[in-house]
Order: C-alpha cells, then structure tokens, then sequence
C-alpha cells in the first residue's frame, strides 16, 4: 500500500500534486497543515485523502503526524513565499529551514518510508548572466538572490544528509515560476494575476520584467508526483520542466488568447518594472533522464487552460 504524506497540501502546487498522485493510482494521501483544509482533488477521490492539522514549525506536532501516518512516501512541499521570507526573516527560516529540519528528523525514524522529495527552487542560483551556457544545470553553482533561496539551499543538504544517513532514496525538485489556477502568493504570481485580469476585464500591469522560466500548475503537480513514485536510488537534485520566454511576450500570449477568447484583456508590464532577479533556462537534460514521463505543455496550453478555468470560475 503506497501511502503519501504531503505538507502544504492545500496549496497551489500541493493540490496539483495531490490530484496526480491520485491519477497515478496512490492509494492514500495524509495531508498536514496548519488550517487543516483538504486539498481540491475530484470528488470522486476524496475518500483516499485524509487531512491532519498541524503546524510545520512545531516539531512535536510533525513527528507526532508522521509516527502515526506511517506514510511509504513523503512530499515536503510547506513554505514561505519570497515576500514572506524577506518581511519576517526569522519566521520564515522557522517555517522554511527549521519546518524542513522537523520533517527530515522524524522521516529518519519511520522504518516504512521508500522516498523523501524536497521542493526546491530556481532562487538556489544567481542571476542569468553569471552562467555562460545555453541553459542552466544542477551542476552549476549555486549563489542566492534573496533569503528564501539560501533556505532553498539549507533544505538541499538536509535531504542530502538524510538520504546518506539512512539510505532513503531523496529528490530536491527546483522549479520558478508556476501559473494557473490556485497561484495567488508569492512575487512571481504577477502572470496568473494578469490571467486573472484578463477574464475579469479588469487593467493589469506586471511589476517586474526580463527572462522568465515558466511552469503549468498541472505539470509542476505531475512533476513531484513521479519525483514521488517513479523508480529511483540515491540522492539527486533536479530542474523542473518548464519553458522560459521573456515576460512581455508571455503578458502578449494572454492578451493574444483572451481576445481570441472574446474577453477585452488591458494587460501590460509596468513601465519601471524591475528587472526579475530569478535565473531561467533551468536545463531538464538529467530530469528527462530520469524521468521521462515528466509532461511539459505549451505555453500557449497552458494559458488557455488556465483562462478557461477563471471563466468558468467566475
């Protein structure tokens, strides 16, 4: 019987995760967080998710879930986002650092588990520019722009140490910037906000500019889950599939789309954006390698997907 604990599960990408986790077959999913809400899974697979509220900072209240979970995999997927990081530095460190320490201190007691997978994050890296290849690999240096990267890296070598201490097979997954539906917090949730714009007819402007890399909610969810699932050994690091392009053709793909949708979308990017300080071109060489069923849909897609969700929510 797989069972799968997952923290943050009611999030944007936890909810992702959790609906392909059950596609692919899971038969369980414990699901912990602070305001004990369920993740949005199809009504039909709501019996295999059972939901235990917890906070990630206490480190008793996460090895009490886990002792009594007894999960065969674990996703860590709790955090705070950029913003939250940079305006309560300590907190977020206790969530991000130390809420990542309690999972991996009580994951190493629990004789059933078969995997532990780490959500990282693109913000490892430096900026573009000091990487002179095509693209960017896990091989890279790394050298973070912000605190939340330098928690991102911390989270690394605690899975690193985790998996030589007790031989459980650890992935950290990085990924940028997810869109679609259920991306509403973080810095780079600007091209969803914009979507969300778009089908309301309401003005938007994203605050930031340059290169960016680009994830679809579902294969970010499809991502972790066969990080999760699918066979493999040892400790690895990966970049999430995704699709890099500069933000104002991303902002004009949604204008393009939502007129071709019959909406009157007045989107743009801010005339003193700020330059996004996140790398692109995150290399998928090694994740297609090992992972080969990992999806990567369109960008063009995944705009269309994500716009007909809005309208339809709305």
């Amino acid at each position: 019987m797989n069972r799968v604990f997952i923290t943050g599960a009611n999030g944007c990408i936890g909810s992702a995760t959790s609906r392909a986790l059950l596609r692919m077959g899971v038969d369980e999913l414990v699901c912990f967080g602070r305001s004990g809400a369920a993740p949005e899974v199809v009504a039909g697979d709501a019996g295999r998710v059972r939901v235990v509220r917890g906070d990630i900072a206490d480190a008793q209240q996460v090895a009490d879930a886990l002792t009594q979970a007894e999960p065969t995999h674990i996703i860590h997927l709790a955090a705070y986002q950029t913003p939250d990081c940079e305006a309560n530095p300590l907190k977020g460190m206790a969530v991000n650092v130390d809420g990542t320490a309690h999972v991996i201190r009580a994951a190493a007691n629990l004789s059933s588990l078969q995997r532990l997978v780490v959500a990282s994050s693109s913000a490892v890296y430096g900026k573009r520019a000091i990487y002179p290849g095509d693209t960017v690999t896990t091989e890279d240096p790394l050298q973070p722009v912000n605190l939340y990267g330098y928690w991102k890296a911390a989270n690394e070598g605690a899975a690193q140490a985790f998996e030589r201490e007790t031989g459980v097979p650890t992935i950290a997954v990085r990924l940028s910037t997810t869109y679609g539906p259920g991306r509403d917090r973080g810095y780079t949730a600007a091209p969803t906000t914009a979507m969300k714009h778009a089908v309301a007819g309401k003005p938007f402007r994203i605050p930031y500019t340059g290169r960016e890399h680009y994830h679809y909610v579902e294969d970010v969810g499809a991502g972790f889950a066969h990080a999760c699932v699918d066979p493999f050994e040892g400790y690895g690091v990966i970049n999430l599939r995704g699709i890099s392009a500069q933000v104002p053709t991303f902002c004009d793909l949604i204008v393009q789309i939502a007129s071709e949708m019959a909406f009157s979308p007045d989107l743009g990017v801010a005339e003193d954006a700020e330059p996004i300080p996140f790398v692109c071109d995150l290399d998928d060489t090694d994740t297609l390698r090992r992972f080969p069923a990992m999806p990567l849909t369109d960008l063009a897609d995944g705009i269309r997907a994500s716009l007909e969700w809005f309208a339809q929510a709305r």
